[in-house]
C-alpha cells in the first residue's frame, strides 16, 4: 500500500452541464469548460477562441491618459527618457515593450535595469540621481515602482517627474508619482490580475493609437513567466502572443529559440521551461542588461552571440541551485515543528534563491524563506515561496516592522531584513501558520478533473484538450485520474531521479512518466495496481509521436508484498522515511544489518500482546512454526510486507529419505550392531550415494526414537526397542515442519507467497481466540 503524495480533489461529477446546441464542443469540452465556471455557449466560445476585441479599454486605467500626454510632451521636446525595468523575466520582456515602443514615437530614451545584487529590486535613490545628473527629467518604470514610496519623493525632490507600470500587491500607502498605471489602483479597470509586461503593453496601445500586436511576443513571455492567472486579458495576451512568438522574426527571440531547441509551434510550456528560465537566468547571476540587448538587437550575427552567452549562464545557474538546495537542505532538519521553513547562510546567490526556496515548498509541503547573509551590510536579503493555503504577503504584512525591504504577493516574496531579525521572522511566521492551519492543511493539493481508462486515451482526445490552452495559473492543464497495472518500470535520467512504465490493455499502451517520482520505483510490486493522477500529452521522438501520461503523483490501495528471498543483506533503506515506524522480524543485532533508529527489532519469540500494528513489516528470519507466524502476522496486521528470507541449508531441497531407506540403514546396524561413524560412513555414503548429512539425519531419527546410541564417535544398536512408527520422532517431524515452512514462505512463487499471506491476514477475526487459547 502506497499513500499519495499529495490530496487529491476530483472534480464535482457534472450531471447538469448545460446541452449547448454545438456539434463544436464534445462532452469532454463541455465538462472541463463548466469546472472552470464556464455555463453558456458564449462564454465557451469566447473562451476556446479568445479575440482581442475582449481586452479592455486602455482609457479604464487611471492616470493612463496623463501619463500618455507628459511621455508625448517629452517626445516632441526631444526630452530624455529613462525606462526603469526589473531584472526578470516580465521586467525585461516590459522594458523590450516599452523601449520598442518610444524608438517608434521618435523619443530619446534609454532603459535601466538595477543590478539584483548592489541595488536590489525596484527604484533606489541613488539610480534616481544618476539618471537626474545624466538629464532624464522623466522616468517610467515598468513591472516596479508600487512600493517605491521613499523613492518617489525623492524623485519629486528631485523635479523627475515618475510614471510607475507594475502589477504588484499596492501597499498601505501609494507613492507621490506623476501618474501610477496599475489595474488594482484603477476602479474602473474590469481585470486586475495584468503582468508588468500587459501593463506595459496598455501604455504602449495608448502612446501609439492603435493595438500594437508587433509586441505581443514581448507580452507572452512576461505574461507566462510572470505565473499571473491566464484567464481574461491575459488568456487573449497569451494566446495570441504565442502565435506571434511561433512567426517571430525579432532576431533575438529567433537566436533564443534555437539554443532552447524550440521548432515549430510555441507552446506555453516553451517559456515556462525553456525561454523564461533563461532569460531570468541572466538577471540571477549579473547585470540583466544582457537579457534585454537580446530581445532588442537587430543584427542576427550578434543575436545567436548573446543567446548562446545566455545558455551559458542558464547553465551555470543550474549548478549553482543545485548546490545551495543541497545546503539548505541539510540545514532544515525535521520539518514536523516547523511551520515555515527558514535558512540562512553566507555567500548564497542572492539571484537563485527563489529558485530554491520552491525546490523547498515542493520537497517538504512547507513555505519557505532562503535568504542570504551579508554580514558586512548586517543585513540579509533573499526570496519566498509559499503553499496554496498560507497568503505570504498578507501575513508577512502583519509583520512588517520586521523587515528593511518587503515586496510581493500571496506566493512569492522578496525581502531584506536586519540579522538580528532572524529569529524574529522565524518565530513570527510559525506563530501566525499555526493559528491558520491544521496539520492536513500543509499537504498539497491537486485537482482532478476526471477519472478516465485506457482505451479512451488517444492522439485526438489530447489534441481536443488543447482547445483549452494556453495553460497556467487559475487554468491548469486537465490532470486525469487512470487505474491499471503498470509494466515494464524502470528508473530514468540523471541519478534515475524519474520514473518510467507503461500501461497496456488488450493491444493498446501508454507510457507514463513521472519526473522527480524516481524514488517510488521502490514501492513497485508485481501484478499490482496502482493509481496515478496526470496530464496527457504527446511525446515526439526522432519523428514519431506517442501519447502518454505525464504523472504527478500515485496511489497503491492493495496490500503489497515485496520479495526479496535469497537477496543477500537486502537494503530496505529505500522503504524506510523518517517519520514513521516500522517493524523487523531479525534475531540478529541491530548493527548487523544497520537498521535505522526508527525500525523496531522483535522476534518470534517476543511476546505478541506487547506488539503494537505496523504498517510495513520486514521479515528477515525464517518461522519455526507456521502457526506462530500467522499469530505474529496477524497481531501486527501490515499493509506492507518485505520478505527477506535466506537459507543456508535447506530442508525442503535436500531429498527425504524414504522408509525404504531408513529400513535399508536400520538392517545394517541391526548386522553389525554398531557402526564407526569415521570409518563406516564415508562407505555406506559411497554404496548409496547418500550425503553425510542424509545418514546423520536417519540416525537422529533412530536416537530419538531411542532405537540406537550414539556414543564418541559409534552409533550402538539397542537390543531391545520399543516399537515406534517414524512419524512419533521430534526430529522426524522438525525436519517435516521445516520442509513446509520452506515450501510455504521460501519457495513458493511470488503469487503463491502473496495468497497465502492474504489469507492470514484477512483471518484476523479469529486472533482474540489464538492469542488466549493458542501460544
Amino acid at each position: 500500500m502506497l499513500e499519495s503524495k499529495m490530496k487529491w480533489k476530483f472534480a464535482d461529477s457534472q450531471n447538469d452541464i448545460p446541452n449547448w446546441d454545438s456539434n463544436r464542443f464534445s462532452p469532454l469540452i463541455k465538462e472541463l469548460l463548466f469546472q472552470r465556471g464556464i455555463t453558456t455557449r458564449e462564454e465557451a466560445e469566447a473562451f476556446v477562441s479568445p479575440d482581442l476585441t475582449q481586452l479592455y479599454s486602455v482609457k479604464l486605467l487611471s492616470d493612463i491618459d496623463k501619463a500618455a500626454e507628459r511621455i508625448h510632451r517629452a517626445v516632441n521636446a526631444d526630452e530624455k527618457i529613462l525606462v526603469y525595468g526589473d531584472y526578470d523575466a516580465d521586467g525585461v520582456s516590459s522594458t523590450a515593450i516599452m523601449i520598442n515602443t518610444l524608438h517608434e514615437l521618435g523619443a530619446h530614451c534609454d532603459y535601466y535595469i538595477p543590478n539584483r545584487f548592489t541595488e536590489g529590486y525596484g527604484p533606489n535613490e541613488e539610480a534616481f540621481r544618476a539618471a537626474y545628473e545624466n538629464g532624464y527629467h522623466l522616468i517610467i518604470t515598468v513591472d516596479n515602482g508600487i512600493a517605491a514610496v521613499n523613492e518617489a519623493a525623492y524623485a519629486k525632490n528631485l523635479g523627475i517627474d515618475l510614471i510607475i507600470t507594475d502589477h504588484h500587491e499596492p501597499q498601505e500607502q501609494l507613492p507621490d508619482a506623476y501618474a501610477i498605471i496599475h489595474p488594482k489602483c484603477s476602479p474602473d479597470y474590469g481585470f486586475k490580475d495584468l503582468a508588468g509586461v500587459g501593463v506595459a503593453l496598455k501604455l504602449a496601445e495608448c502612446l501609439l493609437g492603435y493595438f500594437p500586436k508587433q509586441l505581443l511576443d514581448f507580452a507572452a513571455i512576461g505574461t507566462i513567466a510572470d505565473l499571473v492567472p491566464l484567464t481574461g486579458e491575459n488568456r487573449v495576451i497569451a494566446y495570441y502572443g504565442l502565435q506571434a512568438l511561433s512567426r517571430s522574426g525579432k532576431p533575438g527571440l529567433k537566436a533564443l529559440m534555437k539554443v532552447c531547441g524550440i521548432d515549430g509551434r510555441i507552446t506555453e510550456e516553451d517559456i515556462g521551461f525553456s525561454i523564461g528560465p533563461r532569460l531570468n537566468a541572466v538577471g540571477r547571476l549579473q547585470d540583466a542588461d544582457l537579457a534585454v540587448h537580446l530581445l532588442l538587437t537587430d543584427v542576427q550575427d550578434e543575436a545567436y552571440q548573446i543567446a548562446e552567452r545566455v545558455q551559458s549562464i542558464n547553465e551555470e545557474r543550474k549548478s549553482i541551485v543545485s548546490t545551495i538546495v543541497k545546503e539548505a537542505e541539510e540545514m532544515t532538519g525535521p520539518v514536523e515543528d516547523q511551520g515555515v521553513i527558514v535558512v540562512a547562510k553566507e555567500g548564497w546567490n542572492q539571484g537563485v534563491l527563489g529558485i530554491v526556496a520552491s525546490n523547498l515548498v515542493r520537497k517538504y509541503d512547507r513555505p519557505a524563506i532562503v535568504l542570504s547573509i551579508l554580514p558586512e551590510d548586517g543585513v540579509m536579503k533573499g526570496s519566498a515561496r509559499s503553499i496554496p493555503t498560507f497568503d505570504l504577503f498578507t501575513n508577512c504584512m502583519k509583520i512588517r516592522d520586521t523587515f528593511t525591504h518587503f515586496g510581493g504577493h500571496s506566493q512569492a516574496a522578496g525581502m531584506t531584513l536586519p540579522i538580528d531579525n532572524f529569529r524574529t521572522l522565524t518565530a513570527e511566521l510559525n506563530n501566525l501558520i499555526y493559528q491558520e492551519l491544521r496539520t492536513e492543511d500543509f499537504t498539497q493539493e491537486i485537482e482532478v478533473s476526471k477519472s478516465i481508462a485506457l482505451p479512451e486515451i488517444n492522439e485526438e482526445l489530447v489534441e481536443e484538450i488543447r482547445q483549452l490552452a494556453p495553460f497556467g495559473m487559475a487554468n491548469p492543464k486537465p490532470v486525469f485520474h487512470l487505474e491499471g497495472v503498470p509494466a515494464n518500470t524502470r528508473q530514468i535520467g540523471n541519478n534515475k531521479k524519474h520514473l518510467k512504465m507503461q500501461f497496456r490493455h488488450q493491444n493498446k499502451t501508454l507510457d507514463g512518466i513521472g519526473f522527480g517520482l524516481g524514488d517510488l520505483y521502490y514501492y513497485m510490486t508485481p501484478k499490482t495496481p496502482i493509481s496515478v493522477v496526470g496530464e496527457l500529452g504527446i511525446n515526439e521522438w526522432n519523428g514519431f509521436r506517442k501519447v502518454q501520461i505525464v504523472m504527478q503523483d500515485m496511489k497503491i490501495d492493495e496490500h503489497q508484498l515485496f520479495d526479496h528471498r535469497g537477496k543477500i543483506q537486502p537494503r530496505i533503506t529505500p522503504y524506510v522515511q523518517p517519520n514513521n515506524m516500522y517493524t523487523v522480524v531479525c534475531q540478529a543485532k541491530r548493527n548487523e544489518y544497520d537498521f535505522p533508529d526508527n525500525v523496531r527489532c522483535v522476534t518470534y519469540d517476543t511476546d505478541v500482546n506487547s506488539l503494537e500494528e505496523t504498517e510495513t513489516l520486514f521479515l528477515f528470519d525464517m518461522p519455526t512454526d507456521l502457526k506462530s507466524f500467522k499469530l505474529l502476522l496477524k497481531q501486527l496486521n501490515p499493509t506492507n510486507i518485505h520478505a527477506c528470507f535466506q537459507l543456508k541449508d535447506s530442508a525442503f531441497m535436500n531429498v527425504f529419505p524414504s522408509r525404504e531407506d531408513f529400513k535399508w540403514l536400520y538392517a545394517l546396524l541391526f548386522k553389525r550392531k554398531q557402526i564407526n561413524t569415521d570409518k563406516d560412513l564415508p562407505m555406506i555414503m559411497e554404496a548409496k550415494g547418500w550425503t553425510k548429512a542424509r545418514i546423520e539425519f536417519m540416525t537422529d531419527v533412530f536416537f530419538d526414537l531411542g532405537f540406537v546410541k550414539i556414543e564418541d564417535g559409534f552409533i550402538t544398536i539397542n537390543p531391545k526397542p520399543v516399537q515406534k512408527d517414524l512419524a512419533a520422532s521430534a526430529v522426524y517431524q522438525e525436519r517435516l515442519t521445516k520442509a513446509d515452512i520452506e515450501k510455504t514462505l521460501y519457495y513458493s512463487t511470488y503469487e503463491e507467497l502473496k495468497t497465502w499471506l492474504s489469507e492470514c491476514l484477512e483471518d484476523r477475526g479469529s486472533l482474540k481466540e489464538e492469542v488466549v487459547y493458542g501460544l
